[in-house]
């Protein structure tokens, strides 16, 4: 089945579907996707979905895959849920990060699938490197040479997502504060996050008018030393996610960790997802 026949796979694995499995209880894509890729669905929706997962790693590496195995691989395999916190999709200038491991320091990871073009590449990591200072890129062992011819002499980190389903680092990402920018750090923090940030370096907020609020914060963060700007940084980032960690590792089938992990379940969330993926398939 030729890549354009995959476009289907792009939409199984995501929030709305998994929205879908907890208040409807199914899900027209998964429908679609099991009668189309899975010869017998006579199966437990946990079945199923881990048979459509083991057939897009062969077949469809997309980038959600890439993400999975980060979140399962680095986060779960080589860290703590207590110590480590994991972001996505964080805007920074005209990019989005695709994935970032916080603990005591932080690491950005650009995703490059043998589906994606590196078109993007060099620019993206411009961006990265103005707010955080370990970047790495991780694609497949088909774009490897392409990847690293790209990135010679760079600090750029770089991993490939083996057949094997490991990651291999090819090389660690070396840290670079060279081209750190506080504006652009600034500008990925929420407002919550600048004004905690504001407080605890100067003991209170600026008194202000509201429509002045934003830029005179600002102005206060790019009066902080650099160190100790991206230290509250990542400190205010790493609280983003709180999660159950007792639900989450022994209850969520690998092939959903990342979706879970950023769809902000409650306990009844869970239970919901149990009684989904515990029942026979009902297309």
């Amino acid at each position: 089945m030729g890549a354009n026949n995959h476009h289907m796979l792009n939409r199984l694995f995501t929030r709305n579907t998994l929205s879908d499995f907890l208040k409807l209880k199914k899900s027209d894509i998964y429908t679609k996707s099991a009668k189309t890729y899975i010869n017998n669905t006579h199966l437990p929706n946990r079945t199923l979905l881990r048979e459509i997962y083991q057939y897009m790693f062969k077949h469809h590496r997309n980038e959600y895959i890439y993400k999975n195995t980060l979140l399962n691989k680095l986060l779960l395999g080589r860290h703590s849920l207590n110590t480590t916190t994991a972001l996505t999709e964080v805007p920074v200038g005209k990019s989005k990060a695709d994935f970032i491991l916080i603990n005591g320091s932080a690491i950005v990871y650009e995703i490059k699938t043998e589906l994606d073009t590196l078109d993007r590449l060099n620019g993206q990591l411009e961006n990265y490197y103005k707010v955080f200072d370990k970047v790495c890129v991780i694609t497949s062992p088909s774009n490897y040479e392409k990847v690293r011819a790209m990135l010679d002499n760079s600090n750029v980190g770089i991993c490939i997502l083996t057949n094997r389903n490991t990651i291999s680092t090819k090389r660690e990402p070396v840290s670079d504060t060279s081209k750190l920018d506080l504006e652009a750090m600034f500008k990925i923090l929420r407002k919550e996050e600048f004004e905690n940030i504001i407080k605890s370096y100067y003991g209170d907020l600026p008194q202000v008018k509201q429509v002045e609020h934003f830029k005179v914060c600002l102005n206060f963060f790019k009066n902080i030393d650099l160190d100790s700007a991206y230290k509250y940084m990542l400190a205010e980032l790493k609280k983003r996610k709180k999660i159950q960690d007792n639900y989450f590792k022994d209850r969520v089938p690998y092939e959903i960790k990342f979706l879970v992990y950023f769809s902000d379940f409650k306990e009844r969330d869970y239970e919901k997802l149990e009684q989904f993926l515990d029942k026979n398939f009902g297309g």
